[in-house]
């Protein structure tokens, strides 16, 4: 059983929880992932991990509410627990020194996991500069960490209501635009906003690395739910990944993958809305 020690709502449907994982939070790295279920007859969700504090044994998970699943994870409260978690799954980000200047870019709920990444390539002495995305900033996310873990923080609103109007692009190209030589981006958020900042990097051969989150059940390579096309390869991004070459992911397949579900997924939100957490049909 793995404790939920502190539980926040940081924007409407978004929540951070602080989960007791001692032996978990001992191994993770930036980049790596977790699967939980909230009860035995639950779905296992796949989340990266925010942080992970290894002298408390805590691990933060940051989700958004979008199915059944994240619905009744969010009805949980301080001191309930989660049946299991399992973890740290998938490859680490490649944090190394000397890499240069380091555009960390996370676009909405993407914020959460970038978070660690941006701060292992600043520790690391890297020349960071993070780039935040929200349609408004009422829904921004993880601002003050972010500003923490950067030399730079540009700020962008689909509305204007803060920072750039624009999006995570918008900034990118000011960025370009005023001289900066960029020698990798990472970016991390829904897909069309990752396979538009490959768009802008691509041409200019600046390597970008992307975090896919495409559906996934074992998270072990075997189910093959999470399969990805990348350089025409297939790849399972629970083993292979969850990072992958942004210039040749397949971003039209997994846009069309990624929305299967969608329709199901919303009708069993609604049940669980209906009967709410521990209840039956």
């Amino acid at each position: 059983m793995f404790m939920i020690r502190k539980k926040q709502l940081l924007s409407p449907g978004v929540y951070r929880y602080e989960v007791d994982a001692p032996r978990v939070a001992e191994k993770t790295q930036p980049g790596q992932f977790v699967i939980l279920r909230t009860s035995e007859e639950g779905e296992r969700i796949p989340l990266t991990v925010a942080d992970f504090d290894r002298e408390k044994g805590v691990l933060t998970l940051i989700f958004q509410v979008v199915g059944a699943s994240t619905e009744l994870l969010a009805q949980m409260k301080e001191g309930d627990t989660i049946l299991d978690l399992v973890g740290p799954l998938g490859q680490k980000s490649h944090i190394a020194s000397g890499l240069g200047t380091v555009v960390c870019i996370g676009g909405g709920i993407g914020v959460a996991p970038v978070y660690p990444i941006t701060r292992g390539m600043k520790e690391a002495g890297n020349r960071v500069i993070s780039i935040m995305g929200a349609k408004s900033r009422d829904i921004l996310i993880m601002e003050e960490e972010m500003r923490a873990a950067s030399d730079e923080t540009l700020v962008t609103t689909d509305d204007g209501s803060y920072g750039i109007k624009g999006f995570v692009t918008t900034a990118l190209k000011e960025l370009l635009a005023r001289g900066e030589r960029i020698d990798l981006v990472y970016a991390i958020g829904p897909v069309v906003m990752m396979k538009s900042v490959a768009d802008v990097t691509r041409p200019l051969g600046i390597k970008t690395i992307v975090s896919l989150n495409p559906v996934m059940v074992d998270g072990t390579g075997m189910c093959g739910g999470c399969r990805v096309q990348v350089g025409g390869e297939t790849k399972f991004a629970c083993v292979d990944g969850p990072e992958f070459d942004g210039a040749i992911v397949d971003f039209a397949g997994l846009q069309a993958r990624q929305g299967m579900y969608r329709e199901m997924e919303a009708k069993a939100r609604e049940h669980v809305c209906r009967i709410g957490l521990g209840g039956s049909a």
